[in-house]
Order: structure tokens, then C-alpha cells, then sequence
């Protein structure tokens, strides 16, 4: 048996203010995406991240919204250790969460800020 990652999706409560934060982050996502129950973006890495206020309330009506701390965390690799510090600047400036601030963990170069539905994006270097 072949079991493979092909995609994360991230249930959102406001397209336009979830995918805000993402083109924020760096993903290229077009405006007319702001308008869709449903959005999907290929990464380089193969992995599609996609974006969704259809399937779910289509076919889990009676989904309860988690409560509590996050449940996922989605780790974005950038070029170096000032890339993760001015990505972390930009995205509190606009004034998403910062979880921690930029520094050395006992991994990689590290900093932690939450998307507007309380998903922590992790953002590292090294």
C-alpha cells in the first residue's frame, strides 16, 4: 500500500480575511479567490494547501467548532534566519497573533504567529 500526503485543508470561518493572511505570508492567490467557498493552491513542494467553506458545511452540518488552543500547525520554510524575522515583523505589523517571537530553538530558526481562525503558522530557517 502507497499512502502519501497530497493535501492540508484548512476550514475557514471568512475566505477573504483567511487568504489575507496567506498572500501576507507569501502564497500567491488570486483576488477573484476572495469571492469562492473553496480555494486550492499547488505548493512547489507538491503538497496543495487548500481552503474550504464548502465541503465541510456540506457534508459535516453538524460540525462543532473546535474550542481551545490550535490543532494544526503548518511549518513554511523561508531562505534564511532575516527572511523568518522580516515575515514575522510584516505579519504582526498587520497585526495577526504572534505565538514567539523569532529566535534559535533546540531545531531550526523559528518564530509562531496565528492565521485568523486560530491555525499557528510556524515560519523557520535552517
Amino acid at each position: 500500500m502507497s499512502l502519501e500526503l497530497s493535501m492540508v485543508g484548512l476550514v475557514v470561518k471568512d475566505m477573504p480575511a483567511s487568504l489575507a493572511f496567506y498572500r501576507r505570508l507569501g502564497i500567491d492567490l488570486p483576488p477573484e479567490a476572495d469571492e469562492k467557498r473553496f480555494v486550492m493552491k499547488r505548493m512547489e513542494s507538491g503538497v496543495t494547501l487548500f481552503w474550504d467553506r464548502y465541503f465541510v458545511d456540506t457534508y459535516d452540518p453538524e460540525r462543532e467548532e473546535p474550542s481551545g488552543g490550535y490543532r494544526i500547525l503548518l511549518e513554511f520554510f523561508l531562505e534564511n534566519n532575516d527572511a523568518v524575522d522580516a515575515k514575522y515583523e510584516e505579519l504582526t505589523g498587520y497585526g495577526y497573533h504572534g505565538r514567539k517571537p523569532p529566535g534559535q530553538t533546540d531545531g531550526p530558526y523559528a518564530a509562531m504567529v496565528d492565521d485568523p481562525d486560530g491555525n499557528m503558522v510556524l515560519l523557520t530557517a535552517g
